[in-house]
């Protein structure tokens, strides 16, 4: 999914790519069969639906402005929309697993499952996905700079672009504060989490 997502041409769908590799991540942790793989591949994908919403929201809402979403016809949007620039930011490195940030915790909860699982070679499948953060931190940052930095492109030079409005902004706040939350304190999440996955583990016949 990394490998697919650098890529492409089209914002939307490098991100659309990106879900693939976080649902790697996903099956990874649902595959190391104890509480901390489950744990956090269930808080993983309430993760990717925070990070990628908001991504697909944040481009749907310039793409409104624009009518195309090319990275290539992009650049400089950091002086233009800082508003904009700032959350798409915000969920483009949580998206990529940033400490601090809720998809850091459900990728490094995984991996503490899949070192500690008792499957054949679980280690292994865990140091290959970790190769996938890796990827993850390329594509993004890459995305990322072709966007809101370096020299104006066609679309910055040929539209006047604006910056989000108040509703554009409480529309996607939220899940922002979720990203936060959960990175700083996941305490509560994964207390409502582990009945049920007490419940699914011991359903299994380990």
């Amino acid at each position: 999914g990394a490998a697919v997502s650098y890529a492409q041409a089209d914002v939307k769908k490098l991100v659309a790519y990106s879900s693939v590799s976080h649902l790697g991540f996903v099956m990874l942790g649902l595959f190391a069969l104890n509480a901390e793989g489950v744990s956090g591949a269930i808080l993983q994908m309430i993760n990717h639906g925070l990070s990628t919403g908001a991504l697909f929201l944040l481009i749907g809402m310039i793409y409104e402005q624009t009518h195309t979403r090319e990275i290539k016809v992009y650049g400089g949007l950091w002086k233009i929309t800082p508003v904009f620039g700032t959350l798409m930011l915000i969920a483009s490195l949580s998206s990529m697993g940033l400490p601090g940030l809720n998809g850091f915790v459900g990728e490094f909860t995984i991996l503490l499952g899949a070192f500690g699982s008792k499957a054949i070679g679980s280690p292994w499948y865990a140091g290959l996905s970790a190769l996938g953060v890796i990827m993850a931190a390329v594509y993004i940052l890459y995305m990322f700079q072709k966007v809101f930095l370096g020299p104006a492109g066609e679309i910055t030079h040929h539209h006047e672009l604006k910056d989000l409005n108040w509703r554009e902004i409480v529309t996607v706040l939220p899940l922002v504060i979720f990203m936060f939350w959960i990175g700083l304190y996941p305490k509560p999440f994964f207390e409502i989490l582990a009945p049920a996955v007490e419940k699914l583990l011991s359903a299994l016949p380990l």
